[in-house]
């Protein structure tokens, strides 16, 4: 079981309609991108999981969004109030030395821009795609941003124009077996990192279990423990 952390609020700010990134100063050494962090939220006994969006310096950061009592908790903590938390949890992404389209929708950027943000540091040439509802939910960071629409309606249209070796994405399961559909189309890997309500975060309670084909036959995995991300060929969409 991964040890629990003891974090401190460094900062807390809103950064769309109802989103907010929340920084945490800790101990921590190092986390990567699709990983995420699991906050106790008094006085809710199940962990809150958040994906990382930032870790430079044992600071870590994530959005999150404002929909009940959980997240409440953490808008409600000042600067310099203490954070129980669990992580880096998961497995992230697999970088690899490819030109690299990102695509997020929603709160699913949050682990794009980190990926941005390692990509970059290493040279390597990507281009973020992100969506929103509307224009209060954008969150800025993209190359190219979409409001009112999918940003499934471009994938072909990028994929062309800037002609990626590898698709990274984060979002909800409908855009994400899009993506997946559209890199098979275009003979192209695509990881995918997916979204899920957890409850025990580290793969036990079997609660986030999805089929997933491994060495040629279906098995079972658990997205908070064998994931977050996985190759989009590999899951077996319902």
């Amino acid at each position: 079981m991964k040890k629990i952390q003891k974090g401190t609020v460094k900062n807390i700010e809103k950064i769309a309609a109802d989103t907010f990134a929340l920084e945490i100063t800790s101990d921590l050494k190092e986390a990567h991108s699709g990983q995420f962090i699991s906050i106790l939220c008094p006085p809710k006994t199940l962990r809150r999981p958040f994906s990382i969006k930032g870790f430079k310096d044992g600071t870590i950061e994530v959005f999150f969004k404002l929909k009940g009592e959980g997240t409440g908790y953490i808008k409600s903590l000042k600067t310099g109030d203490s954070v129980d938390f669990m992580g880096p949890l998961g497995h992230g992404f697999e970088i690899q030395n490819k030109k690299s389209l990102l695509v997020g929708a929603g709160i699913g950027i949050a682990p794009m821009l980190f990926l941005k943000d390692e990509l970059g540091a290493k040279g390597i040439e990507n281009f973020l795609i992100s969506g929103f509802r509307d224009e209060k939910e954008i969150i800025k960071g993209s190359d190219k941003t979409v409001t009112g629409g999918s940003v499934i309606d471009y994938l072909d249209e990028i994929i062309e124009n800037f002609k990626p070796q590898v698709i990274y994405s984060c979002g909800p399961e409908i855009v994400l077996k899009l993506v997946g559909q559209s890199a098979q189309k275009h003979n192209l890997e695509a990881q995918i990192a997916m979204e899920k309500v957890f409850a025990c975060q580290i793969g036990v309670c079997r609660g986030c279990v999805i089929n997933v084909i491994k060495e040629g036959r279906v098995q079972n995995a658990a997205i908070c423990h064998d994931g977050p991300v996985f190759k989009a060929s590999e899951v077996v969409w319902e």
